[in-house]
């Protein structure tokens, strides 16, 4: 049954009280992850905490119903046994892995093994634990190998020898089985040659698994879904394919196994242009079948029915992540519920309930059940009292036709402030393939609560709109995803006459920051900039990435391939750095190897040398995305008043922050 999240969300604004603070909106109470029972019996929450004195964030566990039979706090890849009365997980402790299970429903719980995490970074990665059909035994995935010594020199001899934030450790992921019992020892299943990940065990006697089967893993994302004997160490394929599996999950009944999948030949690790689509397979072996080809829409978070006729899914569309259910029998994709929300986790009970972490652009993320028979309960209330404690907004969704009469949907958020002209701050999302979407940003609220007009634009490569539409901007960064950037401020300059068109800022992280950088070295319409995790200069970029294949995959091939070098280059912000005027804020962190440091190196050094002012902040201990609480809440002030000084005149002397 499909339902309206009118029914379940209503409007929670008219008893607002103040507006949101940096430090309030990224320390908003919600929903971060939850834990269901596979009986239901036992519902438990987790919400992010900061601690600003020990400058980290925690998960604040709190039980709603019954009792877990073990303390969540600091545990991760929680698995639970196929009778549902024991949960497996792993800790991590000075400096190890540490695997735990508990003996009974109510029992103590016991350490099994040791193990170590290695760092290389393992694109779309599934779970890591399994349950044997009797709860006899575990499989898991990780290394017995303990971290190395520090080499100097260090010598590399693999293509990807980063991690996301170091140099990779060249320690393999390896599938292990062990007895459930205390201090057993594991076995490996896997060769150490090759990562080998995303494990489930149903009923049969086989464990599944993703590995990479080329003989140069690192040259080209491809995985390929296995299946091993834990005794006799009997291999076998049951998925082989030029594209990638992802998360296979055997079903209840143990007759097939679902699994996500791509189909292309080249497939970057990261920002993948093609959708991932829900695909089954017979356990046994045999043909794949693609469930929701014709749904035309990016999916993930995929689970079995409990009765294994049908997989309930997350797909993406139009800015929502909302559930579906595909049944083996063909037929359409059958959306089970409805309205401008974003699920951030799935989970099914036994009894066919489907539990969802579910916010909405003024409502931080409560806990939402959908029974077996379609009724809708929120379980928590942080979203409304969150709406109830801050002044929020509420975007107005925008759809236009673009350049080339392509329609456009963009987000724009008012100004909580609605007196005189109001600043626009374009934010720009990354990728080139995530998307903006009706979720709750804090950040966004922020801005708005400090006066600011903000419009999030989904241009053509963003998920959510189709397949052709994610292809839009492959070989063509900066050309028609700019033009739809630019295309949807004139259409917002031109629905709303309160905007100042002579004081409008451009920022986003990533891909995101790329565009900010393209922006101001294409137009000077905008009077401020903040490029995060920003991309400036394609050629070195593809050789200092830790994503070396995200270039190859979104240019027709190598840069040295064609005339690609000239391709690169041509669509370089630095390429066009003399037409660049506005004022710039480069923030990034000195760890990032997703986009090395040296790509705000070379656009911070090009604009000062031309005379444009910038400013360039240096995160240590960051990657691609900041982890401490204080480098957060640092960024996030640093652009607003950036912004301050160049869209405002009464707050151009403002200095909260040190300089």
């Amino acid at each position: 049954m499909k339902l309206s999240l009118l029914l379940l969300l209503g409007s929670t604004l008219a008893s607002a009280q103040s507006s949101m603070t940096a430090e309030d909106a990224l320390s908003v109470p919600q929903v971060s992850a939850f834990l269901i029972s596979p009986d239901a019996a036992a519902i438990a929450v987790a919400t992010n905490q900061i601690d600003w004195t020990a400058n980290r964030q925690t998960a604040a566990w709190t039980q709603l119903q019954g009792k877990l039979p073990f303390d969540p706090q600091g545990a991760s890849n929680i698995v639970w046994s196929p009778d549902g009365r024991r949960v497996a997980f792993f800790r991590a402790e000075a400096g190890k892995t540490i695997l735990y299970a508990t003996t009974s429903a109510t029992g103590s719980i016991r350490a099994v093994c040791e193990l170590y995490t290695p760092n290389a970074y393992l694109a779309a990665a599934g779970n890591r634990i399994a349950w044997s059909a009797k709860g006899d035994r575990l499989a898991f995935t990780g290394t017995l190998d303990p971290p190395p010594a520090a080499a100097d020199p260090l010598v590399i001899d693999r293509i990807q020898y980063k991690s996301r934030t170091s140099m990779a450790d060249n320690r393999r992921s390896r599938v292990f089985v062990v007895s459930a019992a205390a201090g057993s020892l594991p076995r490996p299943l896997t060769s150490p040659d090759r990562d080998a990940h995303s494990v489930d065990w149903g009923p049969g006697a086989e464990i599944v698994y993703l590995a990479n089967p080329g003989p140069y893993p690192d040259a080209n994302h491809n995985y390929d879904l296995y299946a091993v004997h834990p005794d006799t160490g009997m291999r076998r394929t049951v998925v082989a394919s030029q594209g990638v599996e992802m998360d296979p999950r055997v079903s209840p009944d143990g007759k097939w196994i679902a699994y996500r999948a791509t189909t292309r030949p080249v497939t970057t690790i990261d920002s993948v242009a093609e959708d991932q689509h829900v695909w089954v397979v017979p356990y046994a072996g045999g043909t794949p079948r693609e469930l929701n080809r014709a749904l035309d829409r990016r999916c993930a978070a995929h689970h079995w029915t409990p009765d294994s006729q049908a997989v309930v899914y997350l797909a993406a569309d139009h800015g929502t992540m909302l559930p579906y259910r595909s049944a083996l029998e063909p037929g359409p994709a059958q959306p089970l519920l409805t309205g401008k929300a974003v699920a951030s986790s799935l989970q099914l009970a036994r009894n066919g309930d489907i539990y969802l972490a579910l916010s909405e652009p003024a409502k931080p993320a409560d806990l939402v059940r959908i029974s077996a028979a379609g009724a809708v309960t929120t379980l928590t209330k942080f979203g409304a009292e969150a709406a109830r404690t801050w002044r929020l907004v509420q975007p107005e969704t925008i759809r236009f036709p673009s350049f080339d009469r392509t329609e456009v949907e963009a987000f724009f958020y008012p100004p909580l402030n609605r007196t005189g002209k109001w600043p626009l701050i374009l934010n720009i999302h990354g990728g080139p393939h995530s998307t903006h979407s009706y979720g709750f940003s804090g950040a966004t609220q922020f801005y708005a609560a400090r006066g600011y007009a903000v419009l999030a634009v989904n241009p053509r490569g963003s998920s959510g709109y189709g397949q052709k539409f994610a292809d839009g901007c492959l070989n063509d960064w900066g050309g028609g995803d700019y033009r739809d950037l630019m295309a949807a401020v004139d259409e917002v300059l031109r629905r709303h006459p309160e905007l100042d068109a002579s004081r409008m800022g451009v920022m986003g992280a990533s891909y995101g920051g790329y565009m900010t950088n393209w922006v101001i070295t294409q137009t000077n319409r905008f009077r401020a900039a903040a490029p995060i995790a920003s991309l400036s200069n394609l050629i070195s970029f593809y050789s200092t990435s830790l994503y070396q294949d995200l270039v190859h995959a979104e240019f027709n091939g190598f840069p040295w391939e064609r005339n690609n070098f000239e391709t690169l280059w041509r669509r370089s912000p630095l390429a066009h750095i003399r037409n660049a005027q506005t004022p710039a804020l480069l923030l990034h962190g000195e760890n990032d190897n997703d986009v090395h440091i040296t790509q705000a190196e070379e656009m911070y050094t090009a604009l000062r040398h031309r005379g444009v002012p910038a400013t360039f902040v240096r995160y240590p201990r960051e990657g691609h995305s900041f982890s401490e609480p204080k480098h957060q809440l640092d960024m996030l002030r640093r652009v607003a008043e950036w912004m301050d000084r160049y869209l405002t005149t009464e707050r151009q002397n403002e200095r909260s922050i040190p300089r």
